[in-house]
């Protein structure tokens, strides 16, 4: 299992437009055999950071759902929201592994 983190710089002026965004994404990742752990939009502190977490059963199938997700109409137009709005300025994205009790 692996989870990635995406951490977003994002236009304090748009969240609303990267609520959307997110909104779109969750069921994409799902389409694609991940399970999607939500957005996470600026509440107190920082007014331009967001976060995304979702989990794929292995890397390579979330690096199966990268490759195809450029090829699919949705993600074609989730990815032109994005640009069209310009509510991303950047992101990271770092890949986590669950640490179970016994």
């Amino acid at each position: 299992m692996i989870t990635c983190y995406l951490r977003y710089i994002i236009d304090p002026y748009k969240v609303k437009e990267f609520e959307h965004y997110g909104k779109v994404w969750i069921p994409l990742v799902e389409k694609f055999g991940g399970t999607h752990h939500g957005y996470f939009l600026p509440s107190e502190g920082a007014n331009n950071v967001a976060l995304a977490l979702f989990t794929f059963p292995s890397l390579a199938l979330y690096e199966a759902y990268r490759t195809q997700s450029l090829d699919d109409p949705e993600c074609q137009a989730a990815f032109k929201y994005a640009e069209d709005t310009r509510c991303i300025v950047s992101y990271e994205r770092s890949f986590f592994r669950p640490v179970f009790g016994q």
